[in-house]
This record gives structure tokens, C-alpha cells and sequence, in this order.
């Protein structure tokens, strides 16, 4: 890797920079879960086949990710994610103007097959401008934007779509989009290039035990959330009445409470390790989905129940790509890659398990699915704990 030590820049700014960007990622992928009643109201569709927005456009992210990840390891990170910002600004403002549900979903299949690249990126671009001392914070900082998505951007969304309609949504995310491209072609720096991934790359991963053991981590943690997640707004209005305001507080809480989460680790990851960190917030997580599947149908415990699970929902995956940068240092661009890629399996599975839940009215059972998917997470952090006297951080 080439460090940035010649560079002359406001260095300080680079990782808000990258933030910024994740952000606008995650609103581009979680815009839908938050306005699917818009959705299925303004383009004649079903509820579940709106969810099917995420389903598909998660697949499309899963394949994407590692694919873009080897084609473009040779490029510049200045221009392979201020163009990765360019296209999701431009596909979000097209998305405002589809005239049916089938345009929508070709517009987020071509978005998210190019927006794949930005999360794992950043992340790895992040970790060429810092020294290997800051580099577990820093990485969480970026990620930071994820949590923001969630805790600004979902808020938003519902609140924009409840009163003026899905495509200004779609509007309002393309203008973010413009603002973000413009911010990281005037912060990062050129010159930045990553390890090349080649075929070998893949294997030397497949050949580590503990990648494989994170990765199905990942899987896990987030097929379970999805399960409920996708269908977090209309579960509320179905099981408590919620009215949409109500779904943007809970949405809320989520994103809220995500940040407050993520700012913790960011601030103890160094100190603790990662290990303990992720397994931390795997707890965390797991008490929030029990709280969700045991009150079902009571909107105070629900919501409170949401926040709790917002605490490790972001951590988790923040670690998630720490751990992975840790295990195996050159071949971080393409870890994180594969982490991204089988994020995104984990939310097609749970969403596709969540639309066939909902479908069949089967609402409490939701909770109970993501519990079994998070539960079973956790056995697998508790099996990754580093052996005595291994480095604090890369485990």
C-alpha cells in the first residue's frame, strides 16, 4: 500500500470526507425500508414486492462488491469513489423521475451495482492515511456515515415521503449525492492505490480461518435484522397502529442510538481490542431483537426495544471491518470487500425470509427468526476470541 506521508493536505478532513460518502450509501440502500406504504401506494405494487427493492438490490450489492473490488484495484481511490458518488447521485435523481416499478428496480439494480464499491473502499482508503495505530478508529469513523444514514437519513426519508411522495425522496438523496462528490474531489488526494487483488487474493482468504469465521459472522448478524428491519414500518402499523410519524421516531431511535453505539466503540476499540468490542456489542444486539420478538404489539416496549438493538446494530459491522483489516492486513481491500458482499447476502436472506413472513401474516414470528440468526452470531464471536497474548487489535 501507498501511504499518504508526501501528500499536503488537510489529512484531518479525509475520514469525514469518506464519512460523508458512506453516508449517502446508506441512504441510497435504506431508502426503500423506510417509505415502502409510499412506495406501494404510488407505483400500484404490493408491500412485499416493494420490499423486494431491497431483496434484489442487495443480491445486485453481494455480487458487486468482491467483482468491482478486482476490477478496480489498479484505480486511483480519488477517482474510483468520486465516481462511485457521481453515479449514485445521478441514479438516485433518475429514480425521482421512473415512471413504474419495473424502471425503478432496473435504476437500483444499475445504482447499487456500481455503489457496491464505496463502503469497502473507503474503508480500505481509510486505512492508507492513517498509521496502523489509529487505523481501528478511524475505520469505525468512517463507518460512522452508516449510522448516520440510519439515524438522520431514515428519519427523513419517512418524513419526506409520508407528506410529499417517494420521488422527492429520491430528489433529496441525489442532491446529497452531488454535495458528497463535490466534498471528497476536493479532500482526497490523488496518488492513493491499494494492493492489487488477484485470483491468489481470494484463496490466501478462503485459506484463513478467521476471514471465514468473521464473513459468516457478517452473514448472520445481518439476515437476522433483516428479517424485521425491511418490514420495520409497516410490522409497527400492522401490530400497534403506528402512524408514520410514529415509524420515523422508531427509525429514529434506531439511528440515534446506532451513532451513540459506534461513537462508544470508536472510542474504546483501541483500548479493548476488537474482539472484545464486537462481542460487546453482539450482546447489545441480541437484547434489542429479544426485547423487539417479546413485546410485539406494544409500541413503548417495541420502541425501546429498538433503541437498545440500535446501540450494536452499527458497532458490530464497524468492528466486523476492523477485525477483518486486523486479521490480514494486505489483503484488506479485498476482506472488506468480501465483509460488504456478504452483508449484503445477509439482508437479501432476511428480507426474503421477512417478505414471505409478512406475506403470510406470520408478524410475531418475525422477532422470533431474527433472535435464532443473531443468537447464533454471537456463538460464532465467542469462537473467534484471540488466544493469550495476540494482538489486541487485529482480533
Amino acid at each position: 500500500m501507498k501511504p499518504l506521508e508526501d501528500v499536503h493536505v488537510g489529512r484531518s478532513f479525509v475520514p469525514t470526507s469518506l464519512m460523508l460518502g458512506n453516508i449517502l450509501t446508506g441512504c441510497s440502500v435504506l431508502a426503500p425500508a423506510g417509505m415502502l406504504m409510499e412506495l406501494s401506494q404510488g407505483l400500484d405494487v404490493s408491500v412485499r414486492d416493494g420490499g423486494l427493492l431491497i431483496t434484489f438490490g442487495a443480491v445486485m450489492l453481494c455480487i458487486g462488491s468482491p467483482m468491482t473490488a478486482w476490477m478496480t484495484s489498479r484505480i486511483d481511490r480519488r477517482t474510483l469513489l468520486t465516481t462511485t458518488l457521481a453515479v449514485l447521485a445521478l441514479t438516485n435523481l433518475a429514480s425521482a423521475l421512473a415512471p413504474d416499478y419495473m424502471t425503478l428496480l432496473i435504476t437500483r439494480l444499475i445504482m447499487l451495482a456500481i455503489g457496491a464499491l464505496y463502503t469497502p473502499q473507503a474503508a480500505g482508503t481509510a486505512a492508507l492515511i492513517v498509521p496502523p495505530e489509529k487505523r481501528g478508529s478511524t475505520i469505525a469513523y468512517v463507518f460512522l456515515g452508516w449510522s448516520l444514514a440510519a439515524a438522520v437519513g431514515l428519519p427523513l426519508i419517512t418524513f419526506i415521503a409520508s407528506r410529499y411522495g417517494w420521488r422527492a425522496v429520491y430528489g433529496s438523496i441525489g442532491l446529497l449525492g452531488c454535495v458528497s462528490f463535490l466534498l471528497l474531489a476536493w479532500r482526497l488526494p490523488r496518488g492513493l492505490i491499494g494492493s492489487p487483488v488477484v485470483l491468489k487474493t481470494w484463496v490466501d482468504l478462503a485459506r484463513n480461518r478467521m476471514i471465514v469465521l468473521l464473513l459468516l459472522i457478517t452473514t448472520l448478524q445481518m439476515s437476522g435484522q433483516f428479517v424485521v428491519f425491511t418490514f420495520m414500518g409497516p410490522l409497527l402499523t400492522k401490530l400497534t397502529g403506528a402512524s408514520a410519524d410514529a415509524v420515523g421516531l422508531v427509525f429514529a431511535l434506531y439511528g440515534i442510538f446506532g451513532f451513540v453505539g459506534v461513537a462508544i466503540a470508536t472510542r474504546i476499540v483501541d483500548s479493548w481490542g476488537a474482539y472484545n468490542t464486537s462481542l460487546l456489542f453482539t450482546v447489545i444486539m441480541l437484547t434489542g431483537v429479544t426485547g423487539w420478538a417479546l413485546s410485539a404489539g406494544i409500541y413503548p416496549l417495541m420502541a425501546c426495544s429498538v433503541a437498545i438493538w440500535g446501540l450494536g446494530f452499527a458497532s458490530t459491522n464497524s468492528m466486523q471491518q476492523v477485525r477483518l483489516v486486523g486479521a490480514a492486513p494486505a489483503l484488506a481491500s479485498a476482506s472488506v470487500s468480501l465483509n460488504t458482499s456478504v452483508l449484503y447476502i445477509g439482508q437479501a436472506v432476511g428480507s426474503a425470509i421477512g417478505a414471505v413472513l409478512y406475506a403470510r401474516d406470520l408478524l410475531h414470528g418475525t422477532g422470533y427468526v431474527a433472535m435464532g440468526f443473531v443468537a447464533l452470531a454471537l456463538t460464532i464471536v465467542a469462537m473467534t476470541k484471540p488466544r493469550h497474548g495476540s494482538p489486541a487489535l487485529p482480533n
